[in-house]
């Protein structure tokens, strides 16, 4: 039985003290989730919440780590860190990662490489633009991903991968692919997997949806047969509202 879950993904918001006022918030409120649930942080909060969070149900993820190990990478923050500061989970692919950031698929499989030789979890995010989702090609799109970053796994490395597929141009912008839309490619991603890694894998594989999905079209997204959840951005930053998002699952 898959695992379902409901990560939140706070991007470059929340200074440290509303952070840990968000955070204390949700543990308070989550006692006992049907799902597992996960909150994506800022660096500079990651070490301060998952101590917050420690003896709850909530797990922490870093919304990003490095692709080097150590050494002279002013800035950057190793998988080594992140994992030291009580995390267990790491975001990694995400488009605003790819797009601002210039990361490639060799950059991202090298991420990833380091983030499972240090013991984290990835929520590994795919997905279309605009422009090729008009042109009818986010299939190819997402298969290229998968096969660029991590289809070089091995089957046992595989089990600590979560998918998060997230139309890009639904991100931020209040538009979201249909239930239909959503469980078409949601259903195609795990025909991939089932190729590479066979079916039981496949039927064992996550897969979250993102992309404007919030407290009022969780349930109907989240009721689809190949869509486990939610990674959550905006929704994620309002207790009020990320509380009914872990609710509908």
């Amino acid at each position: 039985m898959r695992t379902r879950m409901v990560a939140g993904n706070w991007k470059m918001n929340k200074n440290l003290q509303e952070g840990v006022a968000l955070a204390t918030e949700l543990k308070e409120a989550v006692k006992d989730p049907k799902c597992a649930v996960v909150i994506g942080t800022p660096f500079i909060h990651l070490a301060t919440i998952a101590e917050l969070l420690k003896n709850s149900p909530i797990k922490v993820a870093a919304e990003n780590c490095a692709d080097h190990e150590k050494g002279a990478y002013t800035g950057e923050v190793s998988a080594e860190m992140v994992k030291s500061t009580g995390a267990e989970y790491v975001i990694l692919g995400h488009s605003e990662r790819r797009q601002y950031y210039a990361e490639s698929y060799d950059m991202l499989a090298e991420k990833v490489r380091l983030a499972l030789a240090n013991g984290l979890k990835i929520i590994f995010c795919i997905g279309e633009v605009k422009e090729e989702r008009e042109a009818g090609k986010q299939n190819e799109v997402v298969k290229a991903q998968l096969e660029g970053s991590v289809f070089g796994l091995t089957a046992e490395e595989w089990k600590n991968i979560t998918l998060a597929y997230e139309p890009v141009w639904a991100i931020g912008t209040g538009l979201t692919a249909t239930p239909a839309q959503a469980e078409e490619i949601h259903a195609y991603i795990r025909s991939l997997v089932a190729e590479k890694y066979g079916k039981e894998a496949a039927e064992d594989t996550t897969i979250l949806y993102g992309g404007s999905c919030n407290e009022k079209n969780a349930a109907e997204l989240f009721a689809c047969p190949d869509i486990d959840g939610g990674l959550i951005g905006g929704a994620a930053l309002v207790a009020e509202k990320f509380l009914a998002i872990i609710a509908a699952r």
